[in-house]
C-alpha cells in the first residue's frame, strides 16, 4: 500500500497521506515517509485494528485487542467509551509518530471512527490542542448520486457529524471534504470517470480528495478488505491523464501544512 501511495504522489496527484501506527509495514512506511519530505504525513488514527497503545480499559475486547467496528460504535452510543482513555490513546499514536521523527499536519481516523460520540470530543480536542488539521467527513450527496451504497455510507457519516458536533472544540479542516463517492468504483474506467466528475465540479475553497491508491498484497489483504480497487485508483491516479485535467480544471494541489 506505501509503495501506491508513493507512486501517486511521484506523479504529482497526492500530496498527504495517513499512517496508521505500528500497523503491518510500519517500519517500511516510516523509512519511506522519512525519505520523502514533500508528503504530508497525517495519524491514521486507530481504534480498530490490533491493539491499543495504552491502558484503555474501554477501548479493549475482552481478549486485549481493538473492538469490531460495530461493538466500538454500540459502545459510543450507549456512553460506555472513556474520553479520557481516548485522548490518551490519540496522543499516544501521535507521540509514536513523533518519536519515528515524523511531524504530523492533520489527523483523521480509521473507517471514520472519529464522527462516534465521545471519540469526535476527543480526537476534535487533541487536534485544537495540537494545532493540526482535523478531517470533517461530511461529503456532498450531489458526486456519483446513482451508488445507492455510497449514498447511505455518506449520510450515516454525516449525520454523525451532525450529532456530535455541539460543544466539541474548532478545529482546522479544509472547507469541503471528497472521496467516499470514489469508493467502490468498478475498475479503473469506472475510477477515472468519477474522479473527473468530482474534479470539474470542485466548489469554491479547499477541498480534502480522499483517495486510496495501493498495490494489493497479502499483508494488506489481511487487515483490510478494500484491496483490488486500490490498484484501479492507482492506474488513473499515476496517469499524467489526470494531473493534467486537474491542471486544466485551474486547481492547485497542495498539502494540509499549506492550510
Amino acid at each position: 500500500m506505501t509503495a501506491g501511495i508513493l507512486e501517486a504522489h511521484a506523479a504529482g496527484t497526492v500530496t498527504a497521506a495517513s499512517m496508521l501506527v505500528r500497523g503491518p509495514g510500519w517500519e517500511d512506511g516510516v523509512q519511506r515517509a522519512l525519505a520523502t519530505p514533500s508528503l504530508d504525513i497525517g495519524l491514521h488514527f486507530n481504534l480498530l485494528l490490533g491493539a491499543p497503545l495504552t491502558a484503555a480499559r474501554s477501548l479493549r475486547a475482552p481478549g486485549g485487542e481493538f473492538q469490531s467496528l460495530g461493538a466500538l460504535g454500540w459502545r459510543a452510543l450507549t456512553g460506555r467509551l472513556d474520553e479520557g482513555e481516548v485522548i490518551a490513546e490519540c496522543e499516544a499514536q501521535l507521540a509514536a509518530l513523533a518519536q519515528a521523527g515524523i511531524r504530523v499536519t492533520h489527523l483523521d481516523s480509521h473507517r471514520h471512527t472519529h464522527a462516534f460520540p465521545v471519540i469526535r470530543r476527543a480526537v476534535a480536542r487533541v487536534a485544537a490542542e495540537r494545532g493540526v488539521v482535523l478531517r470533517r467527513p461530511v461529503e456532498s450527496p450531489r458526486w456519483s448520486p446513482a451508488d445507492l451504497k455510497s449514498q447511505l455510507h455518506r449520510a450515516a457519516v454525516a449525520a454523525a457529524w451532525a450529532a456530535t458536533s455541539p460543544g466539541v472544540r474548532a478545529t482546522r479542516s479544509p472547507d469541503h471534504f471528497a472521496g467516499i463517492s470514489l469508493q467502490g468504483a468498478a475498475g479503473p474506467r469506472a475510477f477515472a470517470a468519477r474522479i473527473a466528475a468530482l474534479v470539474h465540479g470542485l466548489p469554491p475553497g479547499t477541498t480534502e480528495l480522499m483517495v486510496h491508491p495501493g498495490r494489493a498484497d497479502p499483508a494488506l489483504a489481511a487487515v483490510d478488505g478494500y484491496t483490488t480497487p486500490r490498484e484501479h485508483e492507482l492506474a488513473v491516479l499515476a496517469d499524467a491523464g489526470l494531473r493534467d485535467r486537474i491542471g486544466g480544471e485551474g486547481i492547485a494541489l497542495v498539502g494540509f501544512g499549506a492550510l
